[in-house]
Parts: structure tokens; C-alpha cells; sequence
């Protein structure tokens, strides 16, 4: 199926939806989608993006901007997933547990507003990791159109940039929680620890971070082709984690890759 292809087979799929609210995170599949969805259904489409200490302040600005910009409604939705029973002690569904938690609060928004129905932002690429989060959308028989167009993070890339949107080449983002190792405890503390750890990468100019928690040990991931960079910087980036409570600060020389935390439960398996 060629690019052009999946993206009319994206549109008469939404368009088939009559009305539709979306998961808004301002990641780039999400504003490809919002967009892509406006741009079909018009005002029969709203954004809901969720507030938590788990999701940066300049991801929610980015989210409330975009909207505004492009004139859509917007609906903040309070999520905390700290306050969820079992999601504290990190274990291996706890994307399942937000996520379940975050889509019946934009059923409610959307039942309010009279939309039909919910679309979140996963691509066929997450279909190759671990996401238990999957469950909780196919549970709420919550909408994947990206999924079922067989767009890939390329594609949408690809797509954001014909379309001009500024997230074409975004870093990709998951919530901060996905920074801990599966069993370690998840606090206020430590999240905001590892959202600032971050943000000082991102205004260092690296283009792709993460910043995994192991106790008091910071593991930073970056683009392979930025590891020799990120040595010679250490000392700055040293001295700033260790100010924000690292102990050890360490460099993955794997480098960046998606769901890394995952092989501990390849491991687990063998």
C-alpha cells in the first residue's frame, strides 16, 4: 500500500466516525491525527489532553497552543495516575492501568459533548513492543485509526511534514513512568527528577532523550550518532543531576531505542 493510499484510507476511515474525540498528547501521532481528523470532520472533533505530574508542562502548553491555533476545542482532563490504586508500585500493566483510567474521563467528555467517538494515537510500529495499554483501548473499544490505516512512525512523519506541521521531526515521547524500571517505586520526586534531567538534554540540543531511573541511578539514552557529544559535556550534565539527587549518572552506549525498559521482561521470560 503506498503513502497516499494509507492516508485516504486514515480519512474515510474518520470520516465514517461521524464524530470523534482524540487523545491529544501534542506527541506527533496525536497531532497528525487531530489535525488529519479536524481537517475531516470539522467541529464534530475535539482534543482531550491529560494533566498529571507524568506529562511535562511543555507538552500540555504545546497540546493547549496547537488547539488554539488550529481552533479545535480543547478539554483538560485531570489524570493522575499516582492516584490509582497498584499504579505507585510500577508493575508490568501499569500502562494498562492509566490508560483505562484516562479513557472512561474522555467518555464522560464525550458523551457531554455528544461525540461518537474516541481515537488515541498508537501506529502500527507499537504493535511490534510490549503495551499493555493496547488492552485497556480495545477493552473500551477505543478507535486506533493510525493502526488500522497501517500508517508507521515514518509514514507520519512523512505525512506531518507534507502537511506542514511543526512536529514533523518531534522527538518521540512516552510518559515519564516509562522511565522506571518495572517493580521500582514511582514518586512525585523522582518524575520530576527525570522530567528536569531531561529538559536540560532537550536545551543542550540533543534531539532524542531518556533519562531511565534505577534507584538514584541516571541512565541516559541519546542517538547513537550523539554519544561522543554527550562524553563531552559530562561535566555539565554530572553536575546538574547529581544537584537534582542522582548519585551515579551513567550513559547507555546502546543509545536510544524504544522501550528499552521492556527487556527486563524478555529476561523474565527465558
Amino acid at each position: 500500500m503506498t503513502l497516499q493510499e494509507k492516508k485516504e484510507k486514515l480519512t474515510s476511515y474518520i470520516k465514517e466516525m461521524e464524530s470523534l474525540a482524540v487523545a491529544f498528547s501534542s506527541g506527533v501521532d496525536s497531532t497528525f491525527l487531530l489535525k488529519t481528523a479536524h481537517e475531516v470532520l470539522g467541529d464534530k472533533v475535539i482534543a482531550v489532553t491529560a494533566r498529571s505530574c507524568s506529562f511535562p508542562e511543555r507538552e500540555l502548553k504545546e497540546a493547549i497552543a496547537f488547539c488554539k491555533e488550529e481552533g479545535i476545542r480543547h478539554f483538560i482532563v485531570d489524570s493522575e495516575e499516582l492516584d490509582i490504586e497498584g499504579f505507585e508500585s510500577n508493575p508490568k500493566n501499569r500502562c494498562y492501568l492509566c490508560k483505562h483510567e484516562l479513557f472512561e474521563k474522555i467518555a464522560v467528555i464525550a458523551k457531554e459533548q455528544g461525540i461518537k467517538e474516541i481515537a488515541e494515537g498508537s501506529n502500527l510500529d507499537d504493535n511490534g513492543d510490549y503495551r499493555p495499554g493496547l488492552i485497556a483501548v480495545a477493552e473500551l473499544n477505543i478507535k486506533s485509526p493510525l493502526r488500522y490505516a497501517e500508517l508507521t512512525k515514518e509514514d507520519i512523519r512523512t505525512l506531518s511534514k507534507e502537511m506542514d506541521l511543526k512536529t514533523w521531526d518531534k522527538q518521540s515521547f512516552a510518559c515519564l513512568s516509562s522511565r522506571f524500571v518495572y517493580g521500582e517505586t514511582i514518586s512525585r520526586e523522582k518524575l520530576s527528577m527525570v522530567d528536569k534531567a531531561e529538559q536540560r538534554l532537550l536545551d543542550m540540543g540533543f534531539s532524542q532523550v531518556r533519562v531511565r531511573i534505577h534507584g538514584t541511578i541516571a541512565r541516559i539514552e541519546v542517538l547513537p550518532s550523539q554519544l561522543e557529544r554527550l562524553v563531552s559535556v559530562r561535566e555539565e550534565i554530572t553536575g546538574y543531576f547529581h544537584e537534582l539527587g542522582f548519585s551515579y549518572v551513567t550513559m547507555d552506549l546502546d543509545g536510544y531505542r524504544m522501550g528499552s525498559m521492556n527487556a527486563t521482561l524478555k529476561e523474565d521470560t527465558e
